[in-house]
């Protein structure tokens, strides 16, 4: 295979260089090692940089030169590392002072003029946000119609600048970008296409740095592999407490930093008009970056560093699929051997505070599906024939020269990490599911996932879960939040335990933060599927084309056994979920299509062309921000005695610096924190918050009871107002029986992470609806309630929310209610446990039933209390 250009064809937005410019050779970081301040120099080792860099030259800057290089890692621990973490001794040393990602946008040839003009080449803030706000929103057609609109002739409104969206446009390409993208075409030598191949990428070696020292992750990375102990056990969470962190930091120079590389690859069907279009893009992040950030695709995390080429070949259909995977393993080593190198050699990286690292880049994760992920994992073939006949007896793909090949530090066993989307959700709904739905048939499944109480933040299966044919991996785990109780008594007690063991894994699998406990549960709930599954065979539910199958030959099962050494090797799994993929397909490739020509042959330069624009807008929309206010291009390292989950790092700087223009910055908002002012619980541990507005501002005793069939309601406020009297020692003229109530019919209740307890979890709305002609029985949901019990001792009742009020006075009445009734109260109706998960193996789960009471009367009806 040979690479070749077309020299004179230049796209919008492309540039093509020669080939010469992926040569390893013509690195930065061969055999010479140019200095990372003054760029001059051909150093032939570390040490003699590091010479260089402590001897009194200009190299510095006045004010930048740091103390005697390198500075150990002892004296800049930093990042987001445990307090009860161990840091390896030999990591993360640093080299000099450069300059970060929005530093290097003053390079720009425009920089001058934004000196004065910050928004420059937009005459004001006002008008780049109308710019910026069009080409992110509009086609070029529906632009072309918005400044053609009349409402611009008005002699009293001013129009803006740019006159058409041609020059809008060529304003928007003007603003500083960093790695630019490329047009490569290539020839498979031997071998002729349909269609021309064309690669269309950028190197990746350059997405790499600026990710490093994008200052908006700097209170979000971690640069030491560290050893995490809680309660006398290991703890594993993001890559850089696992245990191929530290081995490889054994492996690297003294001072050295990893920075390693985590892929992302997925082929998608854009629209099956049009000649059916493909796309096949490559995406990088870096696992220095918390998992927490770079698991959500709009925190710009994630970069697109490639789109493969999807071809057809003129060959027999059985070579197919051979040659396109190693024209893939080829464009593979175009794209990422400058990283290659540095993952062998090293180079110099500022990172998001400006300090300059000595890095190499191992390849840790290719996050992929289990087809992509075989045709990854690749002898040497020179006979076609013969050799695709050989692969095939032993479950090869046919390509002899996979990209990972010189990749150093990289194995296929170790980065293609078990994956929780596909291994796990897709699995459970391509085998388990069937198999349930074989023994308990479509209408009993359906009816009981039907019936089910409806919560926010659930998927309600309003017709059932077997009419679905395409799910996501949310309804996936939504339909195994309930499916155990919802077969149990339906199939044989050894059925459920086999599915109750595979779930109890999939949750496992999920955790955050692993421990050497939580690993060994991990694995037993496997084992104990393993134990059980003769009962799924029993009851002839796995079958296949050809009737009832007497074996569990899946390879999705068979990778489950590797999720307990791929968390010690490289962290918690839910760092490589493929959720992420899903979505990154989405905002760089299908939400595309509409804003292009929709024309195939240059369908994919569109695409980066849109892509370059929006990183270039977002990128420049911060800069801006900053500049224009003063704030500094360096985000400080903060350190908060709280953390809400799923942050977002840029809106997190600009409120500290510049409060007052968080506007300014799109993208999730923050969890907000109820513990700072809502109602917290006794023990501090669990926030409520309510509308300050409620849904019924004054109801009598008597409204209550008819609109929310709370018979005993009145009873149990007496004995509330009674029991609270004796234990505090207040007294209050109040009479419940003629009081007014604002009443709710909902609030939020927020908790502390489980896995990390300085972590803030998003927070859960509790309903607390009346009977209404779709719910006769009204819509509230169940709560755990910790209470002192008979016993003296705290203990924990099920209960369900009925009521949700605050008792009231009279405006202008100088009656003042006690302290016990001036918060809101919540009345709640209670279960009873009738079975431990010991007593019932099959579900392992506790049995409740409902609790009920008589009155003097010898009328039953639920029993109820105020909390």
């Amino acid at each position: 295979m040979r690479d070749c250009l077309n020299e004179g064809e230049m796209r919008p937005g492309m540039k093509v260089q020669s080939p010469l410019a992926w040569s390893p050779s013509a690195m930065t970081v061969g055999v010479k090692t140019l200095c990372p301040n003054c760029k001059l120099g051909g150093f032939l080792s570390i040490e003699a940089l590091i010479s260089h860099l402590n001897s009194p030259s200009t190299c510095w800057p006045p004010d930048a030169r740091p103390q005697t290089l390198p500075v150990p890692s002892v004296s800049n621990q930093g990042g987001r590392i445990p307090v009860n973490a161990t840091c390896h001794p030999q990591s993360g040393h640093i080299y000099g002072v450069g300059r970060n990602m929005l530093d290097k946008l003053d390079d720009d040839q425009y920089a001058h003029r934004r000196k004065i003009n910050p928004h420059y080449p937009f005459h004001d803030e006002g008008e780049w946000e109308l710019g910026k706000f069009l080409v992110e929103n509009l086609t070029q057609t529906q632009m072309t119609k918005f400044l053609k609109l009349k409402w611009f002739d008005s002699p009293n409104r001013a129009r803006p600048s740019f006159a058409t969206k041609d020059r809008l446009l060529d304003w928007v390409d003007s603003l500083p970008s960093f790695t630019p993208w490329k047009v490569s075409k290539l020839e498979f030598k031997g071998y002729k296409t349909v269609h021309p191949v064309e690669l269309v990428w950028r190197d990746a070696l350059e997405v790499v740095k600026q990710l490093f020292s994008d200052p908006t992750f700097a209170n979000h990375m971690t640069f030491h592999p560290h050893v995490t102990m809680a309660k006398n056990q290991r703890e594993y969470g993001d890559y850089m407490s696992a245990d191929m962190a530290w081995k490889i930091q054994d492996y690297l120079p003294l001072g050295a930093t990893q920075v390693p590389i985590i892929l992302g690859s997925d082929k998608t069907p854009i629209t099956r008009l049009a000649g059916g279009v493909e796309m096949h893009p490559i995406f990088v992040t870096i696992g220095n970056i918390d998992s927490e950030v770079h698991s959500k695709a709009t925190l710009r995390a994630w970069r697109c560093v490639a789109y493969m080429p999807v071809v057809k070949f003129r060959v027999h259909p059985n070579y197919q699929s051979i040659l396109q995977a190693r024209l893939w393993h080829k464009c593979m080593d175009l794209v990422f051997a400058n990283l290659k190198v540095a993952a062998k050699d090293g180079c110099f990286m500022p990172d998001p505070s400006r300090n300059i690292r000595h890095v190499f880049t191992p390849l840790v994760a290719h996050v992929c599906d289990l087809p992509e992920a075989t045709m990854i994992a690749a002898f040497d073939p020179w006979d076609l024939d013969n050799f695709q006949k050989a692969a095939k007896a032993v479950h090869l793909s046919g390509v002899h020269m996979p990209y990972w090949r010189d990749w150093m530090f990289a194995c296929p066993s170790v980065f293609l990490a078990g994956e929780v989307l596909h291994t796990c959700h897709k699995f459970f709904a391509d085998h388990p599911l069937k198999w349930i739905k074989e023994v308990m048939g479509d209408y009993e499944l359906d009816t009981r996932f039907m019936v089910q109480h409806k919560r926010v933040g659930t998927r309600h299966f309003t017709k059932g879960v077997t009419h679905v044919n395409q799910m996501t991996g949310r309804e996936h785990r939504d339909i195994q939040r309930t499916i155990v109780p919802s077969i149990a008594g339906a199939v044989p007690p050894r059925f459920v335990r086999a599915i109750r063991a595979l779930v109890d894994f999939f949750y496992l699998a999920q955790n955050p933060v692993h421990s050497s406990q939580s690993l060994q549960s991990m694995v037993q709930a496997l084992a104990d599927f393993h134990s059980f599954k003769d009962a799924i065979i029993q009851a002839e539910a796995r079958k296949g084309k050809k009737g009832v199958k007497e074996d569990f030959s899946i390879p999705k099962l068979e990778l489950l056994q590797s999720f307990n050494g791929t968390i010690k090797k490289l962290g918690n799994l839910m760092q490589f979920s493929a959720d992420v993929m899903e979505r990154l397909l989405i905002t760089h490739c299908k939400d595309l299509f509409p804003r292009t020509s929709r024309q195939i042959k240059d369908f994919t330069e569109q695409c980066v062309q849109i892509l370059n624009r929006q990183e270039s807008l977002e990128i420049f929309g911060l800069y801006a921000l900053l500049t224009s206010h003063g704030a500094s291009l360096v985000n400080a390292i903060h350190v908060e005695d709280e953390d809400v989950t799923t942050a977002n790092p840029a809106l997190s700087w600009v409120s500290r610096v510049l409060p007052d223009e968080v506007r300014s910055i799109h993208g999730p908002r923050p969890v907000r924190n109820h513990f700072l002012k809502g109602i917290l619980s006794g023990d501090a541990l669990t926030a409520f918050q309510l509308n300050v507005t409620p849904d019924y501002k004054s109801l009598t005793p008597s409204d209550i009871h008819t609109k929310y069939a709370l018979l005993d309601f009145n009873h149990a406020l007496a004995n509330f107002v009674r029991r609270s009297t004796l234990s505090g020692g207040e007294h209050s003229s109040w009479d419940p029986e003629h009081g007014r109530f604002r009443v709710w019919n909902k609030f939020r209740l927020q908790l502390h992470s489980a896995f990390q307890p300085r972590v803030i979890m998003p927070s859960r709305v509790v309903q607390a609806y009346p009977p209404s002609a779709d719910f006769p029985l009204g819509n509230c949901d169940t709560v755990l309630v910790d209470a002192m019990g008979i016993n003296g001792k705290m203990t924990s009742y099920v209960a369900q929310v009925q009521l949700i009020f605050q008792p009231t006075v009279r405006r202008g009445s100088k009656l003042e209610l006690p302290s016990y009734l001036s918060d809101p109260l919540v009345y709640v109706q209670f279960y009873r446990f009738i079975s431990s998960p010991d007593q019932c193996p099959e579900v392992a789960m506790w049995v409740v039933e409902r609790a009920y009471t008589q009155d003097e009367n010898g009328n039953c009806y639920r029993e109820g209390a105020i909390i």
